[in-house]
């Protein structure tokens, strides 16, 4: 297990060059932060320099003064792993995808931006699940067409010939799963 030992060791002694320079970033000092986040001033100095392990207790109050999950500082994504890193992927089309789980052969979440295109139908095997994030979504299913505003949702078997991307001409955000038939978001929102 030494690998993960050391895994471990780097990331946390990225945590206190990570630490400082948020603190610097928001122009405080030592002093003031030590007054917010009712840390000692020293433990603060230690901390960032990485003379001082960082531990839970010392973390979770210097997050909620900079605002910041604990993931961020930490510096892994939300699925734990350390080694995948969000990297958003441009496409030619001006629309942007980040990768937000890295299953292979399951459910795929991705965050999606995407920018006014020409609606080109398209069928494969699968299950699709749209969450509209900001800006409204037009979804060609088949014969019927609908616009989704924010926080409205869409499933739909991906056998069945569809296209989606901005209603209008600003570009479309939403949260996009994907998975092979049969393993469907639990989820029962349908397209009326």
């Amino acid at each position: 297990m030494a690998g993960m030992d050391t895994e471990l060791e780097q990331m946390l002694a990225d945590i206190g060059p990570r630490l400082r320079s948020l603190r610097r970033d928001r122009g405080m000092t030592l002093e003031e932060l030590a007054a917010a986040s009712g840390i000692s001033i020293s433990a603060l100095s230690r901390l960032e320099s990485g003379k001082r392990r960082p531990t839970l207790d010392l973390l979770v109050p210097l997050c909620r003064v900079h605002r910041v999950a604990l993931d961020q500082l930490v510096g892994a994504p939300a699925t734990g792993d350390p080694r995948v890193h969000l990297t958003p992927q441009r496409r030619r089309n001006g629309s942007v995808v980040i990768a937000l789980t890295h299953y292979p052969g399951r459910v795929q979440v991705f965050k999606q931006v995407i920018g006014p295109r020409t609606p080109k139908l398209v069928t494969h095997a699968g299950y699709e699940w749209l969450y509209v994030l900001a800006g409204d979504l037009r979804l060609i299913l088949g014969e019927r067409e609908v616009v989704l505003r924010p926080g409205e949702v869409a499933e739909f078997d991906t056998g069945e010939p569809h296209w989606f991307g901005p209603a209008g001409d600003h570009p479309v955000e939403i949260l996009h799963l994907f998975g092979p038939q049969g393993e469907r978001a639990d989820v029962r929102a349908h397209l009326k």
